[in-house]
């Protein structure tokens, strides 16, 4: 069997943080399958990055400034999907129980997304693509379980997902679909550093059934199925990639 495919041919897809880890995994994903890819991240320039961003258009987007984030929209003259998946965990490697941390930590995951979401949201209301435009938003399994080293992270993946909610309820008379992906551990560079002590992924690994880490390619065809005509009737929702760890004893 081949991996999911999906028909977004003539679809305009943003995603952000789309020069690593999932979201370029996911950014692939939708330019494989014919859409036009805009992706974002935090540098002046795509050369800067030692990945090869050609199949995509490349914009500046610190998700700390609110101005740059409403020149992205600018940018548009149509936009269908929106993926919000720019993030960040222990930012600088600072401690997020440090207040000014913990604050920079829901400001770039929770905040931004949702400037993001706003800045779009008349583009995507313009969309006429079937079944919808989309919003999918990038959670986590800290949005349900307490995670002791990102207190903040944590705080806010959880209210991605009330996010999600919310806007699902009150666009969907503008015929844009809110939803959420909710990864398990996935094997980035984010997560590098844990994986180097057995005492922190041992436990995690243990509880996961399906007995791996997720890769980065195991989350993007979530995302586009929930952006796609196949998932018209679905909105509001938090769909857990996480190979079995959620529903573990």
């Amino acid at each position: 069997m081949t991996g999911a495919t999906f028909d977004f041919g003539g679809v305009s897809a943003l995603v952000t943080g789309g020069t690593s880890g999932i979201g370029l995994a996911i950014a692939r994903a939708f330019h494989e399958s014919g859409a036009q890819v805009t992706v974002t991240g935090t540098r002046a320039d795509a050369a800067e990055y030692e990945i090869d961003l050609d199949p995509f258009s490349y914009h500046r987007c610190r998700m700390t400034e609110p101005a740059e984030i409403e020149a992205i929209a600018r940018n548009f003259a149509a936009l269908d999907v929106l993926v919000n998946n720019a993030g960040q965990n222990l930012p600088g490697g600072r401690s997020e129980y440090e207040p000014a941390v913990f604050e920079e930590a829901v400001t770039v995951n929770l905040f931004g997304a949702f400037r993001m979401a706003s800045a779009v949201r008349d583009l995507l209301a313009a969309s006429s693509i079937d079944g919808g435009a989309s919003v999918v938003n990038l959670a986590s399994m800290a949005s349900f379980f307490g995670i002791e080293m990102v207190p903040g992270y944590g705080a806010a993946k959880a209210g991605v997902v009330q996010m999600t909610k919310t806007l699902a309820v009150a666009w969907a008379r503008r015929a844009i679909r809110v939803n959420a992906v909710a990864p398990g551990v996935v094997d980035t560079a984010m997560t590098a550093p844990m994986m180097e002590y057995e005492q922190l992924t041992a436990p995690l690994l243990a509880r996961t059934p399906l007995g791996r880490f997720a890769r980065a390619e195991d989350i993007a065809p979530a995302v586009l199925f929930l952006a796609s005509p196949q998932a018209r009737y679905i909105t509001g929702q938090t769909l857990a990639v996480d190979g079995g760890f959620s529903v573990a004893g």
